[in-house]
């Protein structure tokens, strides 16, 4: 074999941790058993829009997965409800355990019951990983007593005298509360190797902030943003544009709690400037939406601020458009086409009277410039967003684990859709002398989102980034929109439904068609018979008889309204994906009460399965993208026990 200088380079690098033959060949063997073991559970779940605890409950539920592997362990000569206690349990174990305590009789007994169960449990989670995974999984302070419990054989001693003989030492020394809690730890960990969140954790629901708490404790996790991420992400990153776009949807919703209680943000001058300038305004068209966890507090003060921010947002989406003419959203820069002495907008041509004729803080003769006051509040903001800690540690957690797609394992990922013309081709889309199209414009995104946040303070290209980020909320070509435009002020001012329709993409058409389904793999390099896209962002209407699986089995939609703001228009409350070594299944949720009474009444959510992809063998690790890279490490490892043979690279022998 004849080796480059840079291929010998590597190989002397590689064999310091491989010193000898033999310790190269032992790592190959090891590799090559890995590969056959059966590939690991990927959880798909998509448009959360802050629905913390419905996500918690499916998290640590996988979807079903730990209550089926309950069931296929206890089996049926265990009551269903203890089958749902010990579900609770794994799911809630610093939660379910005390109560769980304070109703047994015989304490040492339910102990021992329970210990003896998980251990089972876990051992059957385990069954697909290699010993040294598990490992690698166990508390350091007692992962020596749960690996022996776990992989302990009984060839020579009998099981129940050698488990009983460490489960009662544990109980003696009042541990068992511990290792109980570690074990549903354990088997939540081994359940699901990879989770995929498909965009849209922010928005609407109460704690999207607890939500990316939960994310980054999270083993492996990676994201596909949508556009009310990448929103969000304009504001941390200093946007004032992006932070009015985020305040008017909170402030729609009434979601102070996340601002305020979850990032430290303060709105108190703006809420003293709202009530001030306001304070003589019909402000009911700015009444936030209903929901019972977050009507609290003044509606009217809510609806003042919501007015107020409205204004500022629409004044600086008019100097953003004025800056970027290749965003082509000329004519959306609203304020510059009022008539304010009539109460008219000029629409594209149409006169329309307006619905609301009040505007205190606008000069007819400049109307995109904000007040002094509307200045200095602006300018506090960016300060606290770019100052709210936690918010920075969540965004920057976005970029690191985010992007605008993810192929995995033969899988496409996106929140949106790939802009399409209505005779199916890849929509040519011109930014900055340069023309983009499918997968070269998500990556042109992707950039440009980037570069919005990391670029250096006061560069053009932050400038530039900043306000892409913008367009990527609400553009007609926003690879994370994929609607002809985000009709706001129309819904707020002009009385006319038609103006009110934000038209899909053809995308959201062409899908159904499985030839447009394989062409979109094809743009990103996915020819596999077993590819699939995974799809978020619009909600489907089951209750309409919509089906989230379309072109041909080939496409998922798993946005089935996990935002209870939703549940009325799809009849569901949300769907998710999961992918094991036997194939895709998709689960349907109804809507999820409260992580109270899933603990207290052992309510589990109401899910229903299908199976939408039957594997034609079992999937090993071998078949997956992992696998391509242990089989790269098998060639390298090979390559330098050649070298070593051929007395290239020395052997270090002791």
């Amino acid at each position: 074999m004849q080796y480059s200088d840079e291929h010998l380079r590597y190989l002397r690098l590689l064999s310091q941790k491989y010193q000898t033959v033999a310790a190269a060949a032992s790592e190959i063997i090891r590799i090559e058993a890995l590969l056959r073991l059966p590939k690991g559970t990927e959880h798909f779940m998509s448009d959360l829009h802050g629905e913390h605890e419905a996500f918690v409950h499916i998290l640590n539920s996988a979807s079903g997965v730990i209550r089926e592997k309950i069931d296929t362990v206890l089996g049926n000569g265990v009551p269903a409800e203890e089958r749902a206690e010990l579900a609770t349990l794994v799911y809630y174990p610093n939660q379910k355990l005390p109560e769980l305590k304070a109703r047994q009789r015989d304490l040492h007994a339910w102990y021992r019951m329970t210990l003896l169960r998980l251990i089972d449990l876990c051992r059957f989670v385990s069954s697909k990983h290699t010993r040294n995974h598990v490992r690698r999984c166990l508390p350091q302070n007692c992962g020596y007593i749960l690996d022996e419990l776990l992989h302990a054989h009984f060839e020579d001693h009998d099981k129940d005298q050698y488990y009983g003989e460490i489960i009662e030492s544990i109980i003696r020394y009042d541990r068992a509360d511990a290792y109980i809690i570690r074990f549903c730890e354990v088997i939540k960990r081994l359940a699901v190797d990879r989770l995929h969140i498909v965009g849209d954790l922010f928005d609407r629901g109460p704690r999207p902030d607890r939500i990316l708490d939960s994310l980054m404790a999270h083993h492996q996790v990676d994201i596909q943003w949508g556009n009310h991420d990448v929103v969000w992400m304009g504001a941390a990153a200093g946007s004032p544009l992006c932070i009015m776009t985020v305040l008017k949807t909170t402030l729609a919703y009434n979601n102070l709690d996340t601002l305020e209680g979850g990032y430290g943000i303060s709105l108190r001058r703006l809420e003293r400037f709202a009530q001030h300038t306001y304070a003589d305004s019909d402000v009911s068209r700015w009444l936030p939406h209903a929901d019972q966890r977050t009507a609290a507090g003044d509606l009217t003060a809510a609806a003042r601020m919501h007015k107020a921010v409205t204004i500022m947002m629409l004044k600086l989406e008019a100097q953003v458009i004025a800056r970027n003419p290749d965003f082509d959203l000329q004519g959306r820069d609203f304020l510059n086409h009022i008539d304010f002495a009539a109460g008219t907008v000029d629409y594209f041509g149409t006169t329309y009277p307006l619905l609301d004729c009040d505007f205190p803080t606008v000069d007819p003769a400049n109307p995109a410039a904000l007040t002094a006051d509307e200045e200095k509040i602006t300018a506090e903001l960016v300060r606290s967003f770019a100052e709210s800690e936690r918010l920075q540690r969540h965004v920057q957690f976005l970029y690191a684990h985010g992007a605008f797609y993810k192929m995995c394992n033969g899988n496409l990922l996106y929140h949106g859709a790939v802009p399409m013309d209505e005779d199916g081709q890849f929509t040519a889309v011109r930014f900055w002398d340069a023309e983009y199209s499918g997968k070269r414009w998500f990556d042109c995104c992707d950039r440009c989102a980037r570069m919005g946040y990391f670029a250096p303070e006061g560069s053009w290209q932050r400038q530039v980034g900043q306000d892409f980020l913008w367009y990527l909320w609400c553009g007609a070509v926003s690879p994370i929109y994929g609607r002809s435009a985000m009709t706001t002020f129309e819904r707020l001012y002009i009385a006319d439904p038609a103006t009110h329709a934000e038209i899909k993409n053809p995308y959201y058409r062409l899908i159904n068609d499985p030839a447009n389904v394989e062409r979109i793999l094809a743009e990103f390099g996915l020819t596999a018979p077993n590819s699939h896209i995974v799809n978020g962002h619009v909600p489907v209407r089951a209750i309409e008889g919509e089906k989230p699986v379309k072109g041909g089995g080939k496409l998922i939609v798993i946005d089935g309204g996990f935002c209870s703001a939703y549940h009325q228009k799809t009849g569901i409350a949300g769907y998710t994906l999961v992918y094991n070594s036997h194939g895709m299944t998709l689960r349907t949720h109804q809507p999820f009460e409260s992580i109270e009474k899933a603990i207290h009444e052992d309510e589990d959510i109401e899910s229903s399965s299908e199976r939408i992809y039957t594997a034609p063998r079992r999937i090993l690790i071998g078949d997956t993208d992992e696998g391509q890279r242990k089989r790269t490490e098998i060639d390298d490892l090979e390559a330098l026990t050649e070298a070593y043979g051929n007395g290239l690279i020395r052997e270090k022998m002791e």
